[in-house]
């Protein structure tokens, strides 16, 4: 793989957090982590990730309320939620809320790996149609604008893909 996939891992169980990280390190993924959900917000406000891998059960504020701030914030991320406390109800609740995925703690770390890398192909497909789409208006604005009219257009649409 080319690209090093930027990953946030959230988790308040500080052994289990620092061991998946390295886990992953090792795996090539570029990794940052938060011990909460205050801190992962304001980290993903500072870098750009391609995937966040969120605990589900956390004091405060909990991984689908995180997932619900990332993924309005963020509009091509895609998440993965880690649980030992996992249930149907609440694993449709958060593919609603836009997660990729929900895994089972403890997670075997190669159905893992498997999972981000489908996350992060479904990320870069999103990102590429929405890219095509925004081209296409490009071109059309070439067609029929002054140049200042288009420059307009253009902060419109970029605006619209924040």
């Amino acid at each position: 793989m080319d690209h090093v996939i930027k990953l946030l891992i959230v988790d308040d169980e500080t052994r289990f957090l620092n061991a998946i990280a390295s886990r992953l390190r090792k795996r090539d993924f570029d990794v940052r982590t938060a011990s909460n959900g205050p801190d992962a917000i304001e980290l993903s406000r500072k870098e750009k990730f391609d995937i966040a891998l969120l605990d589900l059960k956390m004091p405060g504020m909990d991984g689908g309320e995180v997932l619900k701030v990332l993924k309005g914030e963020h509009r091509f991320l895609e998440a993965i939620i880690l649980t030992g406390h996992g249930s149907l109800e609440s694993a449709v609740e958060l593919t609603k809320l836009g997660a990729f995925s929900y895994l089972p703690k403890p997670y075997e770390l190669d159905m893992l790996i498997k999972v981000l890398r489908e996350a992060y192909e479904a990320r870069l497909k999103k990102k590429f149609a929405a890219d095509e789409v925004r081209m296409a208006k490009i071109g059309e604005l070439a067609a029929g604008e002054s140049p200042l009219g288009i420059l307009r257009r253009l902060r419109e649409l970029d605006d619209d893909l924040r």
